[in-house]
């Protein structure tokens, strides 16, 4: 089973260090989006500001996103030999049609971004409405994927074939909308968040014009309204989620909320941790019925523990931490948007103190942290199967060994990518800084 574990490990670090870029990626130019309408309608010209200066960071962001996309694609098809046979087989699709959505993103990113100044209002929000439209739809396509992973359908598994494939049938499986709506919200939150955290963190400092302050405080207020909608839509989505892992994954909602026993009524269980000699869940917080009321609609509602199923199908148990924190995260950064858009309005005139400040400049890290959580917590708790009840990751993946070697060259390459970014951003805008683009208002 090593050979499997190094698998795991090495595609895990590509998409762990991908899906920050991808999930940018998409929220971004919503943000851009939502500050050129705003610029377009009110004529305010920090809007217009801050969509140049948030254009060119996604332009650096897009240029790491697409080649880590390239080598997660590559990885898939040497780490996951089993999974990609069976994807040519039924589920070709999505991936066939992310190629038009990447095209749709990058044709019109280039007439944004070198023909603003030449084009009209209408066709510079046209633009951006497309890019972010490019944008989610690459991210929801190769999210489909994801979903038939966790839902399997349009095709008859007969001795280890696939047949009557139905490749439409396969595209629309049962967990599809839910995923899809996930990653849209969860993709706008992170890249708001990531907005104020920047914003949050420019307004700590001392050395600030009237002008940069203005600036940072409208960034501040767009990305807590665009986060905290996307933030509280995402958590609202979190009830079809329940419903969703109850009616087809049983076992790791079982896991997920740390349940051995089948029970009616049963508790959503908040913090603690699962101790599996005792099969217990200890030092937990309980909302009595609440979980059943979540996932059948009624506090009679019976939930399945996972004494129901073979041990050795059980996903690992330390997932129920993953998603306490992915939930946690979330709630947290609901809180923040409504208290930093609360401050706004109900003490005008009053500047944000200090403490609130440092938890805009904590938010974005902890969209971040959010999304990988629930990546990892959906992936882990999948396991063992790559394809839920049809195919096992070690039946999946390849039969090389030997990949220590392989994994640190891509650690190091991860981290020469990420301190580039870092470099680039950084040197892009000490030659461009703020003040520069505020001096040019009016002339």
């Amino acid at each position: 089973m090593e050979h499997v574990l190094s698998a795991r490990s090495l595609f895990g670090t590509t998409m762990g260090f991908h899906i920050i870029f991808a999930t940018l990626g998409v929220g971004l130019p919503i943000m851009m989006l939502a500050a050129e309408i705003i610029y377009q309608r009110t004529k305010d010209p920090h809007y217009a500001i801050m969509a140049k200066r948030w254009t060119k960071a996604f332009a650096v962001l897009l240029g790491v996103g697409i080649p880590t996309g390239t080598i997660a694609s590559v990885q898939l098809s040497l780490l996951w030999p089993g999974f990609m046979e069976a994807i040519g087989e039924v589920l070709a699709l999505p991936f066939q049609l992310e190629i038009y959505a990447f095209f749709l993103e990058a044709i019109f990113m280039a007439i944004y971004v070198y023909g603003a100044d030449r084009i009209s209002a209408k066709l510079r929000i046209l633009s951006l409405s497309l890019v972010s439209l490019g944008a989610l739809m690459s991210a929801v396509l190769i999210t489909n994927v994801h979903a038939w992973q966790e839902t399997p359908t349009g095709f008859e598994f007969v001795n280890g074939q696939f047949t009557n494939v139905n490749p439409w049938v396969a595209f629309f499986n049962p967990l599809f909308p839910v995923t899809a709506f996930h990653v849209a919200t969860s993709a706008s939150l992170t890249g708001a968040f990531v907005i104020a955290s920047i914003a949050g963190y420019k307004l700590l400092k001392k050395q600030r014009s009237i002008e940069e302050i203005a600036l940072h405080k409208k960034a501040v207020i767009v990305a807590l309204v665009v986060g905290g909608i996307a933030a509280l839509l995402t958590g609202l989505n979190g009830h079809s989620s329940a419903i969703g892992i109850y009616k087809y994954q049983p076992e790791k909602l079982a896991a997920a909320e740390g349940l051995f026993e089948t029970t009616a009524n049963a508790p959503l269980s908040i913090g603690g941790y699962v101790d599996p000699e005792t099969q217990t869940l200890k030092g937990a917080i309980q909302i009595p019925g609440f979980l059943s009321i979540l996932s059948t609609g009624s506090t009679s509602g019976v939930i399945r523990g996972l004494n129901d199923f073979p041990v050795e199908e059980w996903p690992p148990l330390y997932i129920h931490i993953l998603f306490n924190a992915m939930v946690g995260v979330g709630t947290l950064l609901i809180g923040i948007s409504f208290a930093g858009i609360a401050w706004k309005y109900l003490r005008k005139g009053k500047e944000y103190p200090k403490w609130l400040l440092w938890t805009f400049v904590l938010s974005g890290p902890m969209a971040i942290a959010g999304i990988e959580l629930g990546w990892v917590f959906s992936e882990i708790g999948r396991q063992p199967w790559t394809i839920y009840r049809i195919m096992r990751t070690d039946e999946a993946v390849t039969l090389t060994g030997n990949m220590g070697l392989f994994f640190l060259l891509f650690i190091g390459l991860y981290l020469l990518l990420g301190i580039t970014v870092v470099a680039v951003l950084r040197y892009y805008f000490k030659r461009h800084p703020l003040i520069h683009d505020l001096g040019k208002i009016g002339k």
